[in-house]
């Protein structure tokens, strides 16, 4: 299979074209949205040479489920998955910050905590934790969402009183938030899993709340394995993870971390595979199904999208 890393389509009312790190989005008659979930891969925010095959259906097919599994809570932006590939969902104003979640000390809150730090956006940390320790109450750590560059940490506070969130808004954000994270913890106990933290996106459309973008995907999400995790933790041992960690490693360990004169290790057709691989494992572990592998290409793609835009 040919990974799929560029699209080019031309649909009925198209208005615009917006290509992501993964993901090109094209706007339709400025009402809704299609969301091509790539087989391209980024790391240290560096879009990668190589395209890893059927990536952008895993982390597309897992976000439709997610986002069905919350859509009592609050409503969301998927009209529909015509495609493997793709969600058709409606445009909405974005806020501009993402609501990352937090249950346990890890990544970025964990580096910040080993460099002393006790607050992380605003948000107090109690001392003596170790990595990868629960919460007592998960966190919630917001960041803006910068056009260009990082997004950058800021504290509830700082959004309203700098006006890009009303009160109102941002109290009803965290609610949801909080909301969604136990559903999502509750469905990866049944799992196996521990939801370690995440991030959501949400917009605004005919003045309501909605939630945007993948939701519970090993892309924004992190994931450990349940077995074995309080043995790992008193041991001081590194938890077995269930996200695109590993992608990082490999690159680590082949010198490469996105900086200034480093060069992306060599993706072979065997580290490709291997990568491809661990995505299946990642979504079967995730849903609990079993990934079929099925044929697709450009061409079938652009006729599914066009067949659903014909029924909005």
């Amino acid at each position: 299979m040919d990974a799929i890393v560029k699209t080019d389509f031309s649909f009925p009312g198209q208005q615009g074209k917006y290509t992501g790190k993964v993901r090109d989005v094209y706007d339709i008659d400025g009402k809704y949205l299609v969301m091509v979930v790539s087989d391209r891969i980024s790391a240290f925010d560096v879009v990668l040479p190589k395209g890893i095959p059927f990536k952008g259906q895993v982390l597309n097919r897992i976000a439709a489920k997610f986002l069905d599994a919350t859509a009592d809570i609050l409503p969301n932006w998927k009209v529909a998955v015509p495609d493997p590939m793709v969600t058709v969902g409606l445009k909405c104003e974005p806020f501009k910050v993402e609501m990352v979640i937090r249950g346990y000390l890890s990544g970025h809150a964990w580096r910040e905590y080993k460099a002393g730090k006790r607050m992380i956006c605003g948000v107090p940390m109690p001392d003596g934790m170790v990595e990868n320790q629960k919460f007592p109450e998960p966190i919630i750590t917001p960041t803006t969402k910068a056009a260009e560059g990082h997004d950058e940490d800021i504290s509830k506070e700082e959004i309203i009183a700098q006006g890009i969130v009303s009160r109102e808004d941002y109290e009803q954000l965290e609610a949801y938030t909080r909301a969604i994270f136990q559903r999502g913890t509750e469905i990866a106990a049944k799992m196996g899993l521990i939801l370690v933290d995440t991030k959501y996106e949400f917009g605004k459309r005919d003045g309501k709340i909605i939630l945007m973008d993948e939701i519970h995907t090993p892309d924004s999400s992190r994931y450990f394995y349940a077995d074995g995790y309080a043995e790992r933790l008193a041991a001081g041992e590194h938890q077995k993870q269930l996200s695109k960690e590993f992608v990082r490693e490999w690159l680590m360990a082949n010198g490469f971390q996105g900086q200034e004169g480093q060069q992306v290790p060599e993706m072979t057709p065997e580290v490709v595979a291997g990568i491809t691989d661990r995505y299946i494992e990642l979504y079967e572990n995730i849903t609990g199904e079993k990934f079929e592998r099925v044929d697709y290409s450009p061409e079938a793609i652009e006729a599914h999208v066009r067949a659903c835009l014909a029924q909005l």
